[in-house]
């Protein structure tokens, strides 16, 4: 058994098939097609694609390697310049062969083998497409949906749920400019308040003041007009003219009479203002 033995014989010797596919490879890359037979076409290929791969390195290293097996000066250099620059970006799969039919007289199969000359374009991925059974229940679904909406319609119970989705926008529209507001009360708001606040106190303690003072100032006026009199009869005493040394005694008894008597109202006045239940001692010297 062959296992792992790659390669065709050809039904040739060593020599004469390593001669065959030189001279086969120089002709391809010289005139880009050869016909041949299939069997030989796909030997071929193995070949042609390996000195492509080393043309497309470029290094000196390389160079030396093909040119061990293509002694062509001139294919070598269309080999590196102008074969291994049309596939600088293609990765592999640089030949293509196509069958022609049979050969006339021995009937073997024929092929064409030639570089390939269209432009390399690489695939992008498509992305996977959801599965279709993923559809089929939302379909149900929605038939459902519309049987239950059909139903409700018909009771008028639609009615009623838009009215409660109605008040509860409401609701949330009403809370949200309530929290907007006190979002909206910043520190300095506070302040003024707490300012104004200060002022009404201030103001209402100054108004309940105001009828104390009232009450109290006509009690210094009435505890005034006597201290008045006393003082106006002092200076009348002041302004009446001295006595003579030598003037009778009878006149300074007089003096002293007007001044008890002047004494005498206010003795009186002071005994009005005691308790109406004490009785005076004028009344007991009547009786």
């Amino acid at each position: 058994m062959r296992h792992k033995r790659l390669g065709r014989k050809l039904g040739v010797t060593t020599k004469h098939r390593k001669a065959m596919l030189r001279n086969m490879v120089t002709d391809l890359f010289r005139y880009d097609r050869l016909r041949t037979t299939d069997t030989r076409a796909k030997e071929l290929r193995r070949v042609a694609e390996k000195l492509i791969t080393l043309a497309k390195d470029g290094s000196l290293h390389k160079r030396r390697q093909a040119g061990a097996y293509v002694r062509d000066n001139e294919v070598l250099k269309k080999l590196f310049a102008e074969i291994a620059e049309k596939f600088k970006d293609r990765p592999g799969g640089y030949t293509r062969i196509i069958k022609l039919g049979f050969r006339k007289g021995d009937n073997s199969p024929i092929s064409l083998i030639e570089l390939v000359e269209e432009d390399y374009k690489p695939k992008t991925k498509k992305k996977r497409k959801a599965p279709a059974k993923a559809t089929k229940p939302k379909a149900q679904k929605e038939t459902a949906k519309s049987s239950k909406k059909e139903s409700a319609e018909e009771l008028g119970l639609i009615e009623e749920a838009k009215t409660a989705a109605v008040a509860a926008e409401a609701a949330d529209a009403a809370t949200s400019e309530a929290l907007e507001a006190q979002v909206e009360e910043t520190p300095e708001a506070k302040l003024v308040e707490a300012a104004q606040e200060a002022q009404d106190t201030t103001e209402a303690e100054a108004q309940e003041e105001a009828p104390e003072a009232k009450e109290e100032a006509p009690e210094e006026e009435t505890a005034k007009e006597p201290d008045a009199k006393s003082g106006e009869v002092e200076a009348k005493e002041g302004d009446s003219p001295a006595e003579p040394e030598g003037a009778p005694e009878p006149e300074a008894q007089g003096a002293e009479d007007t001044s008890g008597a002047a004494e005498e109202p206010e003795t009186q006045a002071e005994d009005t203002e005691e308790t109406p239940g004490a009785p005076d001692e004028t009344d007991k010297k009547e009786d």
